[in-house]
């Protein structure tokens, strides 16, 4: 019997509800048995503002409750070369609707549908035009799967925007999370 395991990776830089929602959510849509959380290292894509390993304890503390979740430090800036080292059996790659968008401009991307299934997490409100547009274009659009998700109005930039101000960020990160945060004075000085 084989398992099924699925991927979601990023900065996590600080991990909030929207993360834990989503990945919740494709634990049950894709069955899968094990879910590997995997806290970029150094992200190519965007800055960060905290260090690799204070991320990683952030989403330790953040995916805790759900059984299923591995977490761990990707050394990689590139999916393909994640997957590439990972090699797994034909994961599912988890990513939002909003990044289906860009991924004809990822590094490789029919290298990255070789290598995984893409699940696309959708929410009320998604451009399903654009994004069908986006799977139509790709070389293997029968490895895209669009899941919807409960859509939860929250983002990184939002939590640190609201900690730097002395905003409260209850319901919108984990209470571990939220403690951390406080516990390790992070986000204030931006």
């Amino acid at each position: 019997m084989s398992s099924s395991v699925g991927i979601f990776g990023g900065a996590f830089d600080p991990p909030h509800d929207g993360h834990l929602a989503l990945a919740g959510e494709a634990i049950d849509h894709f069955d899968l048995d094990r879910l590997l959380i995997r806290v970029v290292a150094d992200p190519g894509h965007k800055e960060v503002e905290t260090s690799s390993q204070i991320r990683l304890v952030l989403a330790e503390l953040a995916f805790a409750a759900l059984d299923e979740v591995e977490v761990s430090l990707d050394p990689f800036a590139r999916t393909v070369d994640s997957l590439e080292a990972l090699d797994l059996d034909d994961p599912v790659f988890l990513i939002g609707a909003d990044e289906l968008v860009a991924f004809p401009t990822w590094k490789r991307p029919d290298r990255i549908l070789e290598l995984a299934r893409i699940g696309a997490a959708t929410r009320p409100g998604s451009e399903l035009t654009a994004l069908e547009r986006v799977i139509g274009s790709l070389s293997r659009p029968d490895r895209v799967e669009l899941f919807p998700i409960t859509p939860l109005a929250v983002s990184s930039s939002e939590v640190r925007d609201r900690v730097a101000a002395g905003l409260p960020i209850d319901g919108l990160v984990p209470a571990a999370v939220a403690t951390e945060i406080s516990r390790l004075d992070l986000y204030r000085d931006m």
